[in-house]
């Protein structure tokens, strides 16, 4: 063991092994893995080892596509046999919104490009795993690239792959402390010590306690979790193939062959955690007894689905312990204030996901950034609210239970909340306010009666009717929205203006102006769609989506300035927004200062009442609009004041539901769909507000872009004749039988009382009147590209 290593691993299980070989494959050698025990030794020596395409994130999806194709490639490469079993697979669906939805996810994979899946029905379900019963199945999705592997072999071929490419293995070499230098850290060992640039955090189990060392407090918590293996069961004697891994959702439960048995595992209802402070250290390949009792009905229906189990008894019990993140996805990437720490770990699917994230971090260490977009496997997509122990544990236990459970995107699941709220959150709720979630924050969906239920559904909601009344009411008259949820930073300082030039890609505002400000990566890539307010006084204001507030945190922090005073102010300020008509008229009531005389994307100080907010004129909705920041102290009588003033106005407070649905029909993109970091300013439209005669980040590589032959893909508007169901996000778009782009957001536009998406599609295909095909919710629709902004295109009412 050398003094000093590049990278240093911590860590051998499956995502460990699966960085250094990634380090290794990607040209540095100088990194090595330590692991306290022997490899393996943690959740992935009794991992169940199946693989399968299904991911809600479709990004994550790509990401385990790459991980299936890596399999066969480290087995050559290291010689090592990893015990691959391509046996196809099977997800059934047992109720009617089940199998809707599973229609609608085999078009999501279309679009992204995995084709080797396709629908099936119960006959055929039954005829490709002959020991299952299909009493109440209704369909079922066939994948051809599913099975299972050998998980201690699939670890060792990993590491012996890395090892031959230069990287360094120490077993038995426990990490005990941590210590940041200026050069990198120093990884104090029962071994040794070792400086290094880079430390992964790859512990699994033990990641708790690792990050702990750099004073980083991970949301992750192991939980139990079961399964058995049969039994030799004669029927499988007597078949020449493997029956495939088959994933009974309403039955909790998931399936593969074993030899002449089957390996059957739960995800049962009843959770149960263990060690929430991280395993203990010398844990490693041992079990629990089993809590038969804990999962006896989802064993239940195990049994019944596959009567064949009914008949033979169970040769093997595990019942052993893996890490979840709240949302159920891995926790990957640099963490802020923390130069050269990285996570990979709660990678709760290692063995399907672990190729990926071993790519995409060494990806991120060596060059700078990952080549897929991985926000949704980032650690920044958490803040310090998500370290609180009952809130890792209450939104991991949600996680597990429902991990086979049906979830609906209207459907708001209680864990963890309601933790942080706008001042004005009882007064709003008592007003009938139902609400969402946002890191962390309650933020407004819409106004109902007090007896009103939300029925969730794939399609339009019971909502529906609700939420076009409040986007009647800010089209008539004026709508007042709680923008708690915007992110607020405050940028100061001698050297505030160059930084902000530099890293923002447009020109900055004058004094008293605001001005919409794309943000590039290095390679081009879109890293924000934010808002610029130059208040007049040396202080700025940088403005985008509450949920990224880490995220940007993390961007700004590694390419700040000389000069630069910058805070996060999210939850000192927050406000409302006005919009519609009558908004002014509602201001004018509430000041004595000249705020008729504001024009479109101005902004200043004013006194309102007996508050002074910081006011900035513009609007989502497209409609002349206002938002009106204040401290959180003032929250509660500003939207008392507010409301006052516009009682015989028209006002109506409305919820985000109506403000995408008006935005939608203006054609404004928002983050997360029309833009991500995988796309450029080109592709996106976003390219208008770059101003080419200054430098800034990105520059060169987007000038790339605008030099050649630019994206094969561009933003268009889509009309859809949709019927009770509406676009959302990643279904596929056809033309003459090809696939030729997909869906990146989708809903109803009440004011026009139409269907509308914002589409990805190939450049040739984005002229005016041009028809495709679109699938929403599974069935296929016409759609035809229109010209952007259906509601008032001239901007005469967002400009008046």
């Amino acid at each position: 063991m050398n003094s000093h290593y590049r990278v240093v691993v911590i860590g051998g299980g499956v995502v460990g092994t699966s960085v250094l070989y990634h380090l290794a494959k990607f040209g540095w050698k100088d990194v090595c893995l330590l692991e306290r025990s022997v490899l393996t030794a943690g959740s992935s020596w009794h991992a169940a080892g199946g693989f399968h395409a299904l991911n809600a994130d479709p990004n994550i999806a790509q990401l385990q596509a790459y991980t299936i194709d890596l399999f066969e490639e480290i087995q050559e490469e290291s010689g090592q046999n990893i015990g691959l079993h391509m046996t196809g697979g099977l997800t059934l669906a047992g109720t009617p919104d089940r199998w809707e939805w599973l229609q609608s996810a085999y078009r999501t994979f279309q679009s992204i490009g995995i084709e080797d899946c396709r629908l099936v029905t119960p006959e055929e379900a039954g005829e490709l795993c002959p020991i299952m019963s299909t009493e109440g199945i209704l369909g079922g999705m066939w994948a051809d690239r599913e099975g299972y592997i050998d998980t201690t072999g699939t670890v060792h071929a990993y590491a012996g792959a890395a090892k031959k490419r230069g990287a360094s293995i120490f077993e038995h070499t426990k990490v005990e402390s941590l210590e940041q230098t200026a050069d990198g850290w120093r990884v104090i060992t029962d071994k040794g010590e070792i400086t290094c640039e880079h430390v992964v955090n790859a512990a699994g189990l033990w990641a708790k306690q690792v990050g702990r060392m750099a004073g980083i407090e991970l949301p992750v918590a192991p939980l139990k979790h079961h399964y058995l293996i049969s039994d030799t069961i004669p029927q499988l004697e007597e078949i020449d193939f493997e029956v495939p891994m088959t994933v009974d959702l309403e039955g909790f439960t998931y399936l593969r062959q074993d030899q002449k048995g089957v390996l059957l595992g739960i995800y049962e209802i009843d959770h149960e955690h263990w060690a929430l402070d991280g395993a203990p250290w010398d844990y490693g390949i041992e079990l629990f007894q089993e809590q038969t009792d804990r999962i006896e009905n989802e064993l239940t229906l195990g049994f019944e689905r596959y009567p064949a189990l009914q008949e033979v008894g169970v040769k093997t019990w595990v019942n052993g312990a893996f890490t979840f993140a709240p949302d159920g996805n891995p926790l990957v990437g640099p963490v802020r204030g923390k130069p050269g720490y990285w996570c990979a770990c709660a990678v709760m699917a290692g063995f399907l996901q672990g190729g990926g994230v071993g790519k995409s971090l060494a990806e991120w260490i060596i060059h700078g950034e990952p080549e897929a977009d991985v926000f949704g496997m980032d650690v920044a997509r958490f803040g310090d609210f998500a370290e609180n122990r009952q809130y890792i544990k209450e939104t991991t236990g949600q996680f597990y239970t429902r991990r086979f459970v049906m979830t609906y995107p209207n459907e708001q699941l209680p864990a963890g909340r309601p933790l942080k709220m706008a001042p004005a959150y009882s007064d709003m709720t008592e007003a009938g306010c139902r609400w969402g979630v946002s890191y962390g924050l309650e933020v407004p969906l819409y106004f109902a009666p007090k007896d009103f239920v939300e029925t969730p559904t794939l399609k339009r909601s019971n909502a529906h009717d609700l939420v076009a009344a409040e986007c009647k009411a800010t089209r008539e008259a004026v709508g007042l929205l709680d923008i708690s949820g915007f992110s607020r930073f405050e940028v100061t300082g001698e050297g505030a203006e160059a930084w902000l030039d530099h890293i923002m890609a447009s020109k900055l505002p004058a004094p008293g102006r605001a001005k919409l400000a794309p943000m590039l990566s290095e390679t081009g890539k879109l890293k924000g769609d934010l808002t610029i307010f130059n208040w007049g006084d040396g202080t700025y204001w940088i403005m985008g989506s509450y949920y990224l507030r880490e995220w940007h945190m993390r961007w700004f922090d590694d390419h700040m300035g000389e000069g630069v005073t910058l805070r996060d102010i999210s939850d000192k300020m927050v406000g409302f927004s006005l919009s519609g008509p009558n908004s002014r008229k509602v201001l004018e009531r509430l000041t004595v200062d000249p705020i008729g005389d504001l024009k479109f994307m101005g902004c200043g100080s004013y006194d309102l009442g007996l508050l002074k907010c910081k006011i900035g004129r513009l609007s989502l909705t497209g409609e002349l609009g206002y938002e009106i920041n204040c401290s959180a102290s003032e929250h509660i009588a500003l939207r008392k004041m507010l409301l006052e003033a516009g009682a015989d106005l028209g006002m109506r407070e409305v919820g985000f539901n109506a403000m995408l649905s008006m935005r939608l029909e203006k054609s404004f993109g928002i983050w997360s769909a029309e833009f991500t970091q995988g796309y450029t300013a080109a592709q996106t439209g976003m390219d208008r507000w770059i101003d080419w005669d200054k430098e800034f980040v990105g520059k060169a590589a987007a000038l790339a872009e605008q030099s050649g032959s630019g994206p094969a893909q561009k933003l268009v508007m889509l009309e859809v004749e949709a019927d009770g169901a509406d676009a959302s996000g990643y279904e596929p778009i056809w033309s003459g039988g090809a696939l030729v782009g997909f869906v990146t957001s989708g809903g109803y536009g009440h004011t026009l009382g139409k269907s509308y998406a914002m589409a990805m599609v190939n450049r040739e295909l984005t002229s005016e009147g041009t028809e495709l095909l679109v699938h929403v919710v599974g069935a296929e629709r016409a759609a035809k590209v229109i010209a952007a902004s259906p509601y008032d295109p001239a901007g005469k009412a967002m400009r008046g």
